[in-house]
């Protein structure tokens, strides 16, 4: 179930100031059944969600919201516009655990304000589209940079070698992502291109990993990005990340590589 649903079912519980048990009893429901509600393992239909909305006394404008989020959380896969990165921030402020594989190029959350813009002026855009305010969003991710929150970024050396903007940008770049790994809860791992075939081939994903939730697959593209929950999708995902693990250099191996590349 969306996790920005069950973020905001917990906040209209909280208004009214009752127990999880208490609010169970008086909407006759089994605790478990509330429990599973907000923790975003489903076993509710949209009446029940009523139900609890209208109890809470929720107002008419949030109530339409959470309803529309729950609709689409009940797919697997929920489409987001890619302007819309505040339900990418969401998300991420909510886990615990993140782990990114990038392929082609320096993960998002590691990118300078230079290198993001390098990389809007050399691909196709939109006349529709703000896209100063997509990387202001973007830059507000480092805020969640905390040691509440473990990151595991997994970069295929392709990335690193790439020159989005020119010499000056990416030093800066690679400059700032070593920075970024003396961090103890961020830990970057360099795919070799010596390796060959590897496997995160089929392109690059990020890993949300909650503690009251089951975790979700989120991939970006151009025009959409996509949140999966499907428990089988997310046990390949699983695969490939223990693979990646065992295909890319160590922590301190992959900044002796960064380093190598400034030189």
């Amino acid at each position: 179930m969306g996790r920005e649903f069950g973020e905001g079912v917990r906040h209209a519980i909280k208004q009214i100031h009752l127990t999880h048990r208490e609010l169970a009893e008086a909407l006759d429901w089994d605790p478990a059944k509330l429990s599973d509600l907000v923790r975003g393992k489903g076993g509710v239909n949209e009446a029940d969600v009523k139900q609890l909305l209208g109890y809470c006394r929720v107002k008419p404008d949030e109530v339409r919201r959470l309803l529309a989020l729950f609709r689409e959380s009940r797919e697997n896969g929920y489409l987001q516009i890619p302007a819309q990165v505040h339900t990418l921030i969401t998300q991420e402020r909510l886990a615990n655990a993140i782990t990114v594989w990038s392929m082609d190029l320096i993960p998002g959350r590691l990118q300078t304000a230079d290198y993001m813009r390098a990389l809007v002026a050399a691909t196709a855009r939109s006349e529709s589209i703000d896209y100063e305010e997509i990387i202001a969003a973007k830059l507000a991710r480092r805020e969640l940079f905390h040691w509440s929150r473990q990151y595991v970024f997994f970069v295929h050396e392709q990335a690193l070698r790439l020159p989005v903007g020119g010499s000056d940008v990416m030093k800066d770049q690679l400059l700032h992502m070593l920075a970024m790994t003396q961090r103890s809860y961020i830990e970057v791992r360099i795919v070799p291109t010596s390796i060959g075939a590897h496997a995160g081939l089929a392109g690059s994903f990020t890993l949300l990993g909650y503690e009251k939730f089951e975790p979700v697959v989120y991939l970006e593209s151009k025009n959409s990005s996509l949140f999966l929950e499907d428990a089988a999708i997310l046990a390949t995902y699983d695969e490939v990340l223990k693979l990646l693990d065992l295909q890319a250099l160590d922590a301190e191996h992959s900044k002796e590589l960064i380093t190598s590349i400034l030189i």
